[in-house]
């Protein structure tokens, strides 16, 4: 895709190129509108002067240069006389008409026109101070076309011209980088605005006022874009948790039927079903509340709600074989900040998807440490998986084992909205173990990464 600014610097850079070829036409035009034979006159002695050569040994001469030969084979009626020293060169004499003076001539320094002696014509006297004498050259009958005035004008300038050149070229090189510097300053204030959008809350817009003109339709048609994902996202979360509120019913009246079952497996098999039908309409209407709900964090003691959480999973476990265990580094409470549902929430979710998938286990292990709370088994583990594909909605680490595949992806968020992270450690054939750590944790070790970190080994 191509640079805004590579496109602007190009474009000054042109137009600047273009301007100035423009205004060296321009005075090239006027020099010859104000007086065209002294525009001629100046471009034939500077002719001249460049093809004569004054040699402290050879004295005077005039060399043959490409201007001079395209001037004599152009002009016909050419005819000039160059002096110096009381040596004197002189070309097309039988051409030359008679001179108001004598040669070899000396006068004043300077260029002129001067009439013939019949004053039927004229011809261009020019005079330059060169060592101790005086260089005369006298030319006439030449004919002389544009491109060998801007020629001699630019020699005859060049130093001024040159001076302007590198002046116009600091002066467009500076518009350049501060026209660059403006449009990436406002590109950057755009993008900050932006990114100062809660990802959480895409209804914010971005506003206009501090918007230049030339980005408004761009950040008008971003901020459409804003209202109507959040419009969408909004509509999924109603039914999402619409769907989670209306599936409660029902399964509170399948439970109370399911205890009039008499057959002890079929009900065992159908209060299992049951309560992974739970945990998916739950999970679901967890993740609705947390989208929909901006949180509003307290003191929670860690320790005391993982034991709670534990608890009332002991029949659960029971029913599944396993033992449940709390563990605790430090003693006395353990505070964090933080919603204490939605904390609640996501241990549940830990030993519930420890309870369903660690087939075989024997002991889940609560190990709660300084801000953080480890759920650990010792069942057969979990397959290598892509990093992040754990905490993906509805992805379960084995597509051979039943589940929801939604607890993660509720853990990662309420992990996310508290600031702190999920980390998911599994060794195949020894257990997996999900760890929550709070920001009053990550604040403890300033080297670790705070970002999400999911990992399968």
């Amino acid at each position: 895709m191509t640079s805004i600014t590579r496109t602007l610097t190009l474009s000054l850079g042109v137009a600047a190129t273009a301007i100035f070829v423009a205004a060296f036409v321009m005075v090239i035009y006027l020099d010859l509108v104000r007086d065209r034979a002294m525009a001629s006159c100046q471009a034939v002695t500077t002719i001249l002067d460049r093809a004569t050569v004054i040699d402290p040994v050879r004295g005077l001469s005039v060399r043959s240069t490409d201007d001079l030969d395209e001037l004599r084979s152009g002009s016909p009626n050419v005819w000039y006389v160059v002096s110096y020293d009381g040596v004197m060169i002189e070309f097309g004499r039988e051409r030359r008409p008679p001179l108001p003076f004598s040669l070899p001539y000396n006068g004043p320094i300077g260029r002129s026109l001067v009439k013939t002696l019949n004053q039927q014509s004229s011809f261009c006297l020019n005079i330059v101070q060169s060592g101790a004498f005086e260089l005369v050259v006298m030319v006439g009958g030449a004919e002389v076309g544009i491109g060998d005035i801007a020629k001699a004008f630019v020699l005859r300038n060049r130093l001024d011209l040159l001076l302007m050149v590198v002046s116009f070229a600091a002066v467009v090189a500076t518009g350049v980088f501060l026209s660059a510097r403006f449009v990436a300053r406002s590109i950057g204030r755009v993008t900050r605005l932006a990114l100062a959008i809660e990802p959480t809350a895409p209804r914010a817009s971005i506003p206009l006022d501090d918007v230049p003109v030339e980005l408004k339709p761009l950040v008008s048609a971003l901020n459409r874009a804003f209202h109507e994902i959040d419009a969408y996202v909004q509509t999924q979360r109603r039914f999402l948790g619409n769907a989670a509120h209306q599936l409660r019913t029902p399964l509170t009246l399948l439970r109370a039927k399911i205890e009039d079952v008499t057959e002890p497996g079929l009900k065992a098999e159908l209060v299992r079903d049951l309560r992974r039908l739970t945990s998916l309409v739950s999970a679901m209407l967890d993740l609705a509340r947390l989208q929909d709900h901006v949180i509003e964090k307290k003191p929670i003691d860690l320790a005391a709600l993982t034991r709670e959480v534990l608890a009332d999973f002991s029949p659960s476990a029971l029913d599944a074989g396993m033992e449940l265990s709390l563990e605790q580094a430090e003693q006395g409470p353990i505070i964090v900040h933080g919603v204490e549902a939605a904390i609640r929430s996501a241990l549940a979710n830990l030993v519930s998807n420890a309870l369903i998938h660690a087939r075989g286990a024997g002991r889940i292990v609560a190990d709660v440490g300084y801000a953080s709370v480890a759920i650990s088994d010792d069942g057969p583990g979990i397959l290598a998986s892509p990093e992040g594909k754990l905490v993906e909605p509805f992805q379960t680490g084995d597509a051979g084992k039943e589940g929801s595949g939604l607890g993660l992806s509720i853990v990662q968020e309420i992990m996310a909205a508290h600031g702190g992270t999920l980390t998911i450690t599994s060794t195949p054939g020894r257990g997996t173990t999900a760890c929550l750590r709070f920001p009053e944790a990550l604040a403890s070790t300033p080297g670790e990464s705070k970002s999400r970190n999911v990992e399968a080994m």
